[in-house]
C-alpha cells in the first residue's frame, strides 16, 4: 500500500501523522510525506525590492516545510519502524500538487489534515482537504483536530 501523507507543518490542524500511527498497516506499506510550499504571486515591482523579499520568504517557507517533513518522518520511524518512509517538498498550489503527486506516485490513500475552520473561513481561504477529497483519484482520509482545538 502507498500512503501520501500531506502535511503543512502547522500545529493547529488535525494531525495526519498521529492518525497514521494509530493503525497497523500491511507489510511493505510505503509512506511519502509531502509538504507543498505555496508561493504568493509576485506583483510588478519596478525597483525589485519586493522580489528580494519574496525570494527570502520563499526560502523560509521551504526550510519550514523541510523541517516539518523531516520531523514527521522521524516520528513515523520511531512509532512505526516497519513503514518505508520518504519525504518530499514541492512548490505550487497545495490543492493541485497533492492530487497530482498522488496520481504520479500511484498512491492508494491520501491522508491530509484539516484545520477545522468554519464555513466563512473555508469560503475565503479554500479548503485544501476538501479540494483533495473532491479531485483525487484514490481514497482520501481527512484527519480533523479534536473538537476543543477546532473551536
Amino acid at each position: 500500500m502507498k500512503i501520501l501523507l500531506a502535511i503543512d507543518g502547522l500545529k493547529n490542524g488535525g494531525s495526519p501523522v498521529q492518525e497514521l500511527l494509530r493503525r497497523r498497516w500491511e507489510p511493505g506499506t510505503e509512506v511519502r510525506i509531502l509538504s507543498v510550499v505555496h508561493p504568493v504571486p509576485l506583483v510588478a515591482d519596478p525597483i525589485l525590492i519586493l522580489a528580494a523579499s519574496h525570494v527570502e520568504s520563499l526560502k523560509e517557507e521551504q526550510l519550514r516545510a523541510s523541517r516539518a517533513v523531516n520531523d514527521a518522518a522521524e516520528q513515523i520511524s520511531k512509532g512505526a519502524p516497519e513503514l518505508k518512509v520518504s519525504t518530499q517538498v514541492l512548490e505550487g498550489s497545495p490543492k493541485k500538487a497533492i492530487v497530482e503527486e498522488a496520481e504520479r506516485w500511484g498512491a492508494d490513500l491520501i491522508l491530509v489534515g484539516s484545520h477545522g475552520r468554519g464555513r466563512a473561513e473555508r469560503f475565503l481561504l479554500g479548503s485544501v482537504a476538501q479540494a483533495v477529497a473532491e479531485h483525487a483519484l484514490c481514497s482520501v482520509e481527512i484527519a480533523r483536530p479534536p473538537r476543543s482545538a477546532a473551536a
